[in-house]
């Protein structure tokens, strides 16, 4: 309810990921809110790609900046954090 109220109210929503099956079942949902402008996301990368290789975590570091770039109506780039393996 207190998304469908910050869309009504032409509000960013910031979303946080934190999921071990991001690659797997989330995939699709997590890249069809990429495509809509009131989502804006914390940037995320692969949790561990070795033990959780379908696993996304976001950067908890990022969300005030993440926020504050979502009040003004941009997403911070990059929004996938490639991890050199």
């Amino acid at each position: 309810m207190a998304v469908k109220s910050h869309i009504r109210n032409n509000r960013p929503v910031v979303l946080c990921i934190a999921t071990n099956d991001a690659l797997a079942g989330s995939a699709k949902n997590i890249g069809a809110l990429m495509n809509y402008k009131p989502y804006y996301f914390v940037p995320f990368k692969q949790d561990d790609y070795e033990q959780k290789p379908t696993s996304l975590v976001c950067d908890f570091s990022l969300v005030p900046e993440t926020v504050n770039a979502a009040l003004e109506g941009r997403q911070i780039e990059p929004i996938l954090i490639l991890i050199p393996h």
